[in-house]
């Protein structure tokens, strides 16, 4: 896969408070971060509604992330932030290796065919286990379709031309219809 040029979202999703822990107002934090105490190495972390947090202490548990926020003192306080998204302001973020990207430098990109024509746009991206999916709205449809993010079915990402290429891959239904269809056998005698 490719990548030409800077990108322009805003924050990555680094995590989510899952609850309190303990009565000192620790938070446990469920970390999206290679490594989850890293989730600190980021500086000033913001939620959905523009709320500031500062990690002032991470340490591991089998849990999870344990930390200390600052401002945070007591259970009530760490309790009522359950369910708070963490973000970073994407500028904070080192840019990718080369074929890694990030799901928000995906979002929102337009998904074009082999020869450049508009076919949708990139909604999510997902992951149920098997590996990376690209949740793409075709353009008329209600629905949304995954197509595996792989060099075979993406072969180019240009996040400065604000596009992926997208090779939808063939499904079993339509290789038996040609199948059938091509084997010249009409099923008259």
């Amino acid at each position: 896969m490719t990548i030409d040029g800077p990108v322009t979202q805003s924050r990555i999703l680094l995590g989510h408070i899952a609850g309190a822990h303990g009565i000192k107002g620790e938070v446990l934090v469920k970390s999206y971060t290679g490594d989850p105490l890293a989730i600190a190495d980021y500086g000033p972390l913001t939620d959905e509604r523009g709320r500031t947090f500062e990690i002032a202490s991470v340490r591991a548990s089998n849990k999870g992330v344990i930390a200390r926020l600052k401002g945070v003192a007591d259970r009530n306080a760490s309790e009522a932030l359950k369910g708070v998204a963490l973000y970073v302001d994407r500028a904070a973020m080192p840019d990718p290796d080369e074929g890694d990207y990030y799901h928000t430098d995906l979002i929102g990109l337009a998904a074009v065919d082999a020869q450049g024509n508009r076919i949708g746009k990139v909604v999510a991206v997902q992951n149920f286990g098997a590996g990376d999916l690209l949740e793409l709205r075709l353009d008329g449809a209600k629905l949304t379709e995954f197509v595996p993010f792989t060099d075979a079915c993406v072969p180019v990402v240009d996040i400065k031309g604000g596009r992926v290429t997208i090779v939808l891959p063939e499904t079993a239904g339509s290789q038996d219809e040609e199948s059938s269809q091509g084997n010249g056998d009409d099923g008259e005698e």
